[in-house]
């Protein structure tokens, strides 16, 4: 385990997020190729805020996260394509419920426990709120914690800590957002919205997959 956090920049936080979400969404695709990672990165579902990073940026973050011991490269003896991997889970010994919960505070932000339990199903199925807020507090109560409560709402939100320390006075100033509804409909919508995301997760690794063979023969 290491001794220190890293304070990574914002695509390498997208990065080792979406190394995070497929290793455990689609792991059939698993590790990813250069352009896999891209078209990862610029989902326009499932990440905030969008972005559209070349391959450059993502080589580049890759290779940054390589150099800290977050990820490793990849290449078999049949293989053209060098292929990354995180090491994110074995460097700070995070459970399968951890890592997709730190993937997808890296990928999408400050949320709530409620919010991480609805987004997180396509990588790991928490049976509660509670049982999300159980991985929040141990995350948290650690000697080198990896998540923090954001103070001064109703219902707190929490932030990743592996890109330094949380701005809370610029969390404070965006809007809260609005309520999640309450009841069976809502559960109903917000299942079926995940299980969208996950079908658009499995759409894009296809696609990137193609191209990267596709690029073999061009």
């Amino acid at each position: 385990m290491y001794e220190t956090l890293p304070v990574l920049t914002p695509s390498e936080a997208r990065v080792l997020g979406v190394l995070i979400e497929k290793a455990l969404s689609t792991p059939e695709y698993y590790p990813l190729t250069l352009n896999a990672l891209v078209a990862g990165c610029n989902q326009k579902s499932n990440r905030d805020p969008v972005v559209a990073y070349t391959s450059e940026d993502a080589q580049d973050a890759a290779d940054l996260l390589c150099r800290r011991g977050l990820a490793t490269e990849q290449s078999g003896q049949h293989e053209r394509a060098v292929k990354y991997r995180t090491n994110l889970g074995g460097a700070y010994d995070l459970s399968h419920a951890a890592k997709a919960v730190v993937a997808e505070l890296l990928l999408r932000g400050p949320q709530t426990a409620g919010e991480l339990r609805q987004r997180c199903s396509r990588m790991h199925a928490f049976a509660s709120v509670e049982e999300v807020q159980a991985v929040l507090d141990e995350l948290a109560g650690r000697d080198l914690p990896l998540v923090a409560s954001l103070p001064g709402r109703r219902e707190p939100r929490w932030m990743h800590r592996l890109s330094g320390e949380p701005d809370v006075d610029a969390d404070e100033a965006v809007p809260a957002r609005p309520a999640t509804p309450v009841g069976h409909l809502a559960d109903e919508v917000a299942a079926l919205r995940e299980e969208n995301a996950a079908l658009r997760d499995r759409l894009d690794a296809l696609e990137a997959e193609f191209r990267a063979f596709r690029d073999q023969f061009g």
